[in-house]
């Protein structure tokens, strides 16, 4: 239960700080932080969390990334659900959070997005759902590749918060006016159950993407990642 607990409390910061830096600082007058800053928001969540409870659960924090390590041979398949679950609620608990600080604000709308993932007309740069399903697969492909590399017993050790903090910052800086930027079902489920509508009929493609994406990426490491006899 201590694992599970530590999931639902760092995915709840993952979308509390990565997401409220896009619905309460991304835009704000004057003095708004913009995608950079929203990048490093997430990447910030991430890299703060892998220190403080990597020890605890593994810190994945993403649905994708839990499937991806299995996949990899890291995770057992026994704790999938469980962690899946406690991940979703974190978010859907950040979710709430973050709405009752937004709505504090005179006219406040979830319509505005609520920093939801989307393509279409619902895409920040107006990007298909082809460009979407794209970004996203090899985006959480890249991500998984990173993670699996960087936790590797033959890896510099205790660097690892830092390599994967940094690539979801990057990831975030290619993609937000893409998709607003996935590659976690559950960052992506944790606000589009507010806004509702368009958010949730879209939010089939940000899990399938980034679990195919996270997939891949163990397949990739499997291949290249195995120490030579």
């Amino acid at each position: 239960m201590k694992k599970y607990g530590a999931e639902f409390f760092g995915t709840f910061w993952l979308v509390l700080g990565g997401c409220g830096s896009a619905v309460l600082a991304a835009a704000f007058p004057q003095l708004g932080i913009g995608f950079l800053g929203v990048s490093l928001a997430f990447g910030l969540t991430v890299l703060t969390m892998a220190f403080a409870i990597g020890h605890i659960s593994g810190c994945h924090l993403n649905p994708a990334v839990s499937i991806g390590l299995w996949a990899g041979g890291r995770f057992p398949a026994k704790d999938l659900v469980p962690y899946m679950v406690s991940q979703v609620l974190g978010g859907i608990a950040a979710g709430g959070v973050l709405y009752l600080i937004a709505s504090g604000k005179a006219g406040f709308d979830v319509a505005g997005g609520f920093a939801s993932n989307g393509f279409g007309e619902h895409s920040p740069g107006g990007y298909s759902m082809v460009s979407a399903l794209v970004t996203e697969v090899v985006m959480t492909m890249m991500f998984l590749l990173v993670i699996l590399g960087s936790t590797d017993k033959r890896a510099p050790q205790g660097l690892a918060p830092i390599a994967i903090g940094l690539c979801l910052t990057l990831i975030h800086l290619i993609s937000i006016p893409v998709t607003n930027t996935s590659v976690n079902p559950a960052r992506s489920t944790g606000v589009a159950v507010f806004v509702g509508d368009w958010a949730v009929s879209q939010l089939w493609l940000f899990w399938l993407a980034p679990i195919v994406g996270a997939v891949l990426g163990a397949l990739v490491y499997r291949l290249i990642g195995p120490e030579e006899n």
